[in-house]
């Protein structure tokens, strides 16, 4: 399902808090922040009390911005583009003592603050406590996508389909409302799962595309492997992010991460490489750039992203990264830029010009002392359906 439709701001005149809210942002990977980044400010406008929770880059983006408690998180370790189950075990475990005490810092906020209610963006801590307390829980994320969406599974990924929908109804319980953000629809398995286009920073929606001499390449982690295969095709200029490298080395430019060069360089590319995370995929397909994915080997969503990409025809899903997958997809470019601007065309690009369908449901989720979010917790609860006018179309 799809929400549409429109509802008139909360209250909060006269600097009355309207709702208090408990915000929780995984700090894995850039998505998760960068979604907060767009609907705390939001939700701030509306008269809301939002506190902030999140670690690593999630903490680092946001502290600045909004005030943020540091909490411990969970980490995916990985080497040349392939997921390392047991190291990544093995380094949670070595912070199994921090993850208690995040347990305890974020309960004695809920004893101080009182929250009406929890978001969670795949923050763990924050989404079992509000189960613990009886707060109303909603989901803010693309993972969700895997747990109450139909979609057919990678070829000979069953099993991976399964874990990872284990994995996300572990850390995030149950949720009474998910908004799940994506680019590709399904059928809904249940009345409490809304889904909505792609999140995108206001500075991507501002940002003119245009074609540059360059492919930007973007990788989380150590892929030398690729690296050769680019620097053995040196009539092609290639812009690299992700390495700690800074330089030049032939066709290749190494530069660190910031946002406004990221952006610049992206808005400028020829097409992107890089490994299949949704909120690159997502920026990318919303400027037209073509798209070559190398989904991370053992991490279910990055190939899911990256087969829904190649069937719609916005590039190519590539298992390595081989010199023929390379100049096949550069090759291709032409037809993987018509089949962006027919989308654009119809109206079934990427996301949204400004993020509006999702700001506009959770105002309604959250007006009137949150009675719908709460609607939505007492059926869940009851395991009825919610008769409250809430207004959707089926994809």
């Amino acid at each position: 399902m799809q929400y549409s439709g429109a509802v008139s701001a909360p209250g909060g005149a006269g600097g009355k808090v309207v709702s208090r809210i408990l915000y929780g942002v995984s700090g894995e990977g850039a998505g998760h922040s960068s979604r907060a980044r767009e609907m705390v400010p939001h939700l701030l406008s509306r008269g809301h009390d939002v506190r902030l929770v999140s670690y690593d880059r999630g903490l680092r983006v946001l502290e600045p911005l909004f005030g943020c408690t540091a909490i411990a998180g969970l980490h995916i370790v990985s080497r040349d583009n392939r997921v390392r189950p047991w190291r990544t075990l093995g380094a949670n475990l070595v912070h199994a003592g921090a993850l208690l005490d995040s347990v305890r810092r974020v309960h004695a906020i809920i004893r101080s603050f009182q929250p009406d209610v929890v978001i969670t963006d795949f923050e763990p801590v924050t989404a079992w406590l509000a189960r613990l307390h009886g707060i109303p829980l909603v989901s803010l994320d693309n993972q969700h996508r895997m747990r109450y969406m139909d979609f057919e599974t990678p070829v000979g990924m069953a099993s991976e389909r399964r874990m990872a929908q284990w994995i996300v109804r572990f850390l995030v319980p149950s949720p009474d409302v998910a908004l799940a953000t994506t680019y590709f629809h399904g059928a809904i398995r249940n009345r409490r799962t809304f889904l909505f286009p792609p999140i995108l920073r206001g500075a991507v929606r501002r940002t003119i595309a245009v074609e540059g001499d360059h492919h930007l390449v973007y990788l989380t982690n150590h892929y030398d492997g690729l690296l050769d295969v680019l620097r053995g095709m040196p009539e092609h200029q290639f812009t690299v992010y992700g390495c700690d490298r800074q330089g030049t080395d032939g066709n290749l430019r190494f530069r660190p991460f910031s946002d406004g060069d990221f952006l610049d360089d992206l808005a400028a590319a020829r097409s992107v490489i890089g490994t299949a995370g949704f909120t690159l995929i997502s920026e990318a397909l919303y400027l037209g750039k073509p798209y070559l994915a190398f989904p991370m080997q053992g991490q279910f969503e990055q190939q899911l992203n990256a087969q829904f990409l190649a069937r719609q025809g916005y590039g190519v899903n590539a298992t390595q990264g081989s010199e023929a997958v390379v100049r096949g997809f550069l090759a291709c470019l032409p037809q993987f830029r018509r089949a962006l601007a027919r989308s654009a065309r119809q109206g079934a690009g990427a996301a949204s010009a400004d993020n509006c369908e999702i700001r506009e449901f959770l105002d309604r989720l959250l007006s009137d002392d949150c009675r719908l979010v709460r609607q939505f917790r007492d059926s869940r609860r009851k395991g009825s359906a919610v008769t409250a006018p809430v207004s959707v179309t089926a994809d």
